[in-house]
């Protein structure tokens, strides 16, 4: 629970705990780096000193529920003649070390981030009459807190069964063969941990959230954030703490951004004032996307972005599956055919960790993209969601240690046969124009069996399909390597799946002499098991 208060001095942080780690000793009752942060909001409203504050009645490090201890609201005054109107800012205090006394966050040291490196902003448009900020920015704010301080939560969990170093090793991707033999039973964990690390924010990134924020009948029902325009980042006595803005966005918008990519999305944003304008301010009243306010930009912005940059979206969670046609499956044990209608073997752990970081990978522009090599070693609905977990549909369950990984050998198939809903078979020409023609990689994780599709271009590295052999499975992960030429022939060929409406299913494409089949299948061959 929170209540709304004006702002005062919070009150005497804790003295440092002792040991070579521990920060140093300030002299000063006000926390350090609660301090810094109010010294960057007290330049840019030096007439605001004690703002309205929404302030968590229990503090985390009490045991409260909400991660944020305060989330400041500033009146912002915009600037008409450059198309900012007048709007509420909200800044939120606790994603960053406030303390510096390990009450919350870990002191690494001045010259990294402090506590997970940022805080974030919000943007909301004052309207008419309005004399007091609205409070649902600062739940939606403690939301998106709680999204990111999982990974401290699940991190701890282990801590007494792994040393940090053992920690340290598995993310880099130097897995201890000899920790995961000796305790097979904590593998889905390291999984669990290795995901949850990675949920913290950066520029660019997408939240799918699938309610208007506001819980109103708005259309802003998603996020993307970037930095804000004029909080600059602040140099903590425990570390930087940069600002990342939250931008209200349409479902359209969120889609456009995943098929190419957050900034240059936000970078339309700016050029439509009454979208957001040059300070990406969120109007929860705007009745209309980007593409409606001009059509144009569209076809003449991002399809061209798609095509000049290729697409950020790395892979989806999708109605799919795969039959290995070259020959029937030998006994009940064999994995390289799987078919609706049976229970696929399961993904190994350590292909759903390939996986894993197949996709996070994907969201990088790379020059020679790799994909991370087998031995050694990221998500609800359609697309990379978060909150909750953009990446839990790559979970896995117990029976990811089952099967011992070195069991699995990788096979080469002579011809496969790819089935796709319709919502899964309209990005196939993304995944070809906007992945494979740019060099990246594309994968389908199947959400009604656990079993993987993974498109690669020939300039991907640590593929197990190769030229000589473009159809490998590992398992139930299947790789098809399509060259550049095969590609523009098959976007030729699925052009009309671009316009769904226009075709009746089931439908089936076919390229013989490649031994390739594709079919796009009603989704309730998928939702039925017994099909």
């Amino acid at each position: 629970m929170a209540e709304l208060r004006p702002s005062v001095a919070p009150g005497p942080a804790a003295p440092p705990a002792p040991g070579p780690s521990a920060p140093p000793a300030f002299a000063s009752l006000f926390p350090p780096g609660l301090h810094a942060i109010y010294g960057e909001c007290r330049r840019l409203y030096p007439d605001q000193p004690n703002p309205l504050q929404v302030t968590a009645i229990v503090k985390y490090w009490l045991g409260g529920p909400d991660p944020l201890d305060y989330v400041s609201m500033y009146r912002n005054m915009g600037s008409p003649s450059a198309n900012i109107p007048e709007h509420w800012h909200y800044i939120s205090f606790g994603l960053s070390d406030l303390y510096g006394d390990s009450r919350v966050h870990e002191f690494t040291g001045t010259d990294g981030p402090s506590g997970f490196g940022f805080e974030l902003t919000f943007r909301l448009k004052r309207e008419t009459g309005e004399s007091a900020p609205p409070t649902w920015p600062a739940e939606l704010m403690q939301g998106l807190a709680r999204y990111v301080f999982q990974s401290e939560d699940n991190i701890e969990k282990v801590s007494n069964t792994f040393k940090i170093t053992d920690l340290i090793d598995v993310k880099a991707g130097f897995e201890p063969r000899r920790l995961l033999a000796s305790k097979p039973e904590i593998r889905l964990l390291l999984l669990q941990v290795l995901e949850s690390t990675e949920n913290t924010f950066c520029r660019g990134d997408q939240v799918s959230w699938h309610s208007p924020l506001d819980n109103s009948e708005s259309r802003i029902q998603h996020m993307l954030l970037t930095e804000d325009p004029q909080m600059q980042p602040v140099q903590t006595p425990f570390g930087v703490v940069t600002f990342l803005q939250i931008v209200g966005v349409c479902t359209e918008e969120l889609h456009s951004a995943q098929q190419w990519n957050g900034q240059g999305i936000l970078e339309l944003l700016r050029t439509v004032p009454v979208a957001g304008g040059p300070w990406l301010i969120t109007d929860m009243r705007r009745g209309e996307t980007i593409f409606e306010i001009d059509p144009h930009l569209q076809q003449e912005r991002v399809d061209k972005g798609i095509e000049t940059d290729g697409s950020n979206l790395s892979g989806v969670s999708a109605k799919c599956a795969w039959d290995d046609l070259s020959r029937p499956p030998e006994d009940d044990e064999d994995s390289r055919s799987i078919c609706i209608g049976t229970q696929p073997r399961r993904l190994s752990g350590k292909d759903t960790e390939q996986i894993r970081e197949t996709l996070r990978r994907g969201l990088e522009i790379n020059s020679k993209p790799v994909l991370p090599p087998i031995n050694p070693q990221r998500h609800n609905g359609l697309t990379h969601d978060r909150p909750p977990s953009r990446k839990d549909s790559l979970e896995s369950d117990s029976s990811t240690a089952v099967i011992p990984h070195e069991l699995i050998r990788t096979r080469q198939l002579e011809s496969v046969h790819l089935k796709f809903n319709q919502e899964s078979g309209a990005l196939i020409p993304l995944c070809l124009r906007g992945r494979l023609l740019h060099g990246r990689h594309f994968t389908y994780k199947s959400i009604t069996g656990d079993m993987a599709i993974t498109f690669v271009s020939t300039g991907v590295e640590g593929a197990f399909a190769t030229e000589e052999h473009p159809y490998a499975a590992h398992g139930p992960w299947l790789q098809i390597l399509l060259t550049e030429e095969f590609v523009e022939k098959m976007l030729e060929d699925l052009e009309d799946l671009t316009s769904p409406e226009e075709f009746k299913l089931p439908k089936e494409y076919s390229w013989p002499e490649k031994k390739l089949k594709v079919s796009i299948l009603p989704d309730v061959v998928f939702d039925s098991p017994l099909h």
